[in-house]
């Protein structure tokens, strides 16, 4: 897919991943305007953390893949997903919204290792347990390259730890890193648990 070098930006304290899914409620008039352009332009507009720090400059494109509702007064939710990591390389202040000059920038290319990815998997599942008590079901499993994404888009990791991931230029390094997070995250995740059960039996 030939995407656009010049894309509407949407500055928000959030990172997306790839693959990730985000339902966003649109309120203020010029972000009404943008998405008004991208369903009847069929567009993808990025996403670039925002918060108290300085902007990022490598984000994620969104896809709108529903309108959840529409107000009276103009506001609305939808449903967006992630797509293509974006490094931004110019910001242009010409509309009532922002938009921005961008390069898709790719994977290098790296060799998988099956027994780490079973180990990942293995300690996932597990987290994912801890977390919703019920069992991982990846509707994606056939794509490899994004196994990180997805995994993390499902864990309460800081807005700095998906940051890092997105500006992470191989999908084994951001496995090595995932597991190591979700490592020192089990502990605290089987204490929470045990401490709810102790309460639901008191």
């Amino acid at each position: 897919m030939l995407r656009p070098k010049r894309i509407p930006l949407f500055p928000l304290d959030v990172v997306l991943l790839p693959e990730m899914s985000l339902p966003l409620h649109i309120f203020e008039p010029r972000y009404k305007l943008m998405i008004e352009r991208c369903l009847s332009e069929n567009l993808e507009f990025g996403m670039i953390l925002a918060g108290n720090k300085k902007a990022a400059t490598t984000g994620c494109t969104a896809e709108i893949v529903k309108k959840l509702r529409e107000y009276p007064d103009g506001r609305s939710d939808i449903l967006a997903e992630g797509r293509a990591v974006f490094r931004l390389t110019e910001l242009l202040d010409e509309k009532d919204y922002y938009e921005g000059i961008v390069e898709y920038v790719a994977d290098h290319p790296a060799r998988l290792d099956l027994e780490s990815e079973k180990r990942l998997v293995q300690a996932f599942e597990q987290c994912h347990h801890l977390l919703f008590g019920r069992p991982w079901l990846d509707a994606n499993r056939e794509q490899p390259a994004t196994l990180a994404f997805r995994m993390a888009a499902l864990l309460p990791l800081d807005l700095d730890r998906r940051q890092t991931l997105i500006e992470t230029r191989t999908e084994g390094s951001r496995r090595d890193l995932l597991h190591g997070w979700i490592e020192a995250l089990l502990p605290k995740l089987a204490d929470a648990h045990r401490a709810r059960q102790r309460h639901t039996l008191n």
